[in-house]
């Protein structure tokens, strides 16, 4: 048995599809059925029950996938681990956030560790708090950044927390744009946009309305916060969204935020880990920068970045050609 068999073997139980682990592994469906094939050889076990195109795990493939997860995990320990022989020049950081975090917030961070840290590789994964906290349970994350509404997983670890506010946004269009606040009871009169089942903004939205007495009438369920606001924007919808996520569009005045009276809906970013795993010198880094992030420091640079925009193409200079030879132009365009 080898560990390309098993990263093959777990590619496939999480995609339960051949084609779609094949792509993933970059690898040819046969030659990806050849892996599978000598596993189950080894193991004299059949581990995928293969239905039409999906595939599901045997008894012996769940079995399997529990403890070949734990592989991966320890592998991944030893390899921090040696790592850190050279401290924080090389290594590798793997964080996965919810997806308001993840785009809002994390990004600021990872521009600060980057700078002081420049050959440590990170990658950053996205999902719900839900999908997040599940990554981290299954030991394929070093750290997670979650919404109030989790953890609710027993192995986590809260390391640290950044202060958020839901807030009321509706569009430029929108009969309420040049209002201040409004009463709770108007709330009912407009259709609400929600996340999905599963995202902790919308679970803080549902409780903080619920235990205000709040009457809401949901019309639509968008599975991110970029979805909700494009919602917002088209004349869908009002709703609650991180004061983090709407600084673009509050500088160029295409969204208006709004106070209902009564209700201020604050909770935290959470940093979670595995408390049963290690952690590498790079997690340790990031947790204390994630730690001593403050909310106004963190908007700023949401701002900042909101009012820069993205950078305008510039084609590179036509080449001189006068003398026979052709300039190749310096720099990115």
């Amino acid at each position: 048995m080898t560990l390309r068999q098993f990263e093959v073997f777990l590619a496939v139980a999480r995609a339960r599809s051949f084609r779609r682990a094949a792509d993933t592994l970059h690898l040819s469906q046969p030659a990806l059925s050849q892996h599978v094939r000598e596993l189950e050889t080894a193991l004299g076990a059949r581990l995928f029950d293969r239905l039409g195109r999906t595939v599901h795990l045997t008894e012996a493939g769940r079995i399997l996938e529990n403890h070949a997860t734990r592989l991966f995990a320890t592998l991944s320990d030893a390899r921090q681990a040696i790592a850190e022989l050279q401290g924080l020049q090389r290594g590798t950081l793997s964080i996965g956030a919810s997806t308001t975090p993840g785009t809002y917030v994390v990004p600021g961070v990872l521009s600060v560790f980057r700078q002081r840290y420049p050959t440590i590789e990170v990658t950053l994964q996205l999902g719900n708090s839900k999908q997040i906290e599940a990554l981290v349970r299954a030991g394929e994350l070093d750290l997670g950044v979650v919404g109030d509404g989790g953890s609710s997983l027993a192995e986590a670890s809260l390391a640290a927390r950044v202060k958020d506010e839901l807030v009321l946004v509706v569009g430029a269009t929108h009969p309420w744009a040049r209002r201040r606040d409004i009463r709770p009871a108007e709330l009912s009169s407009q259709p609400l946009l929600l996340r999905e089942p599963g995202s902790a903004t919308r679970q803080v939205t549902e409780r903080a309305l619920a235990a205000a007495g709040v009457a809401y009438r949901v019309s639509m369920v968008l599975p991110h916060t970029e979805a909700i606001k494009q919602g917002v924007l088209a004349g869908l919808g009002v709703a609650f969204v991180s004061v983090y996520a709407i600084q673009a569009e509050r500088a160029t005045g295409r969204l208006r935020r709004l106070r209902v009276r009564g209700l201020r809906i604050a909770r935290h970013f959470h940093l979670i880990h595995h408390k049963q795993r290690r952690l590498s010198t790079a997690a340790l880094a990031f947790m204390e920068l994630f730690g001593a992030a403050a909310p106004a420091r963190l908007l700023r640079h949401v701002r900042s970045q909101a009012r820069l925009g993205p950078r305008p193409y510039r084609p590179p200079p036509e080449p001189d050609r006068s003398a026979g030879t052709v300039d190749r132009p310096s720099g990115r365009p």
